[in-house]
């Protein structure tokens, strides 16, 4: 019967895992610096004509930003 139902368990297979969100987290921090920081070096380029050298500039400053974000924001256990 309808009523006789088990609720399903918490621990099936379909749940996420505890950290799942930080790795999403840290991956979107880096991705969106590099991002972000490469169209700013894109712009430059396209400002001064310098050949595509302030887009690489720009997307490996974006790289380093996103992984001080992620240290700084995910390094420390809570």
């Amino acid at each position: 019967m309808a009523g006789d139902q088990k609720p399903p368990s918490a621990d099936g297979p379909g749940d996420v895992p505890p950290g799942a969100g930080q790795g999403w987290t840290a991956l979107s921090y880096l991705i969106a610096g590099m991002l972000v920081w490469g169209f700013v070096g894109w712009l430059v380029d396209r400002w001064l004509d310098t050949r595509g050298i302030a887009t690489g500039i720009g997307i490996v400053l974006g790289m380093a930003g996103g992984i001080i974000l992620v240290v700084r924001k995910l390094g420390t256990p809570q």
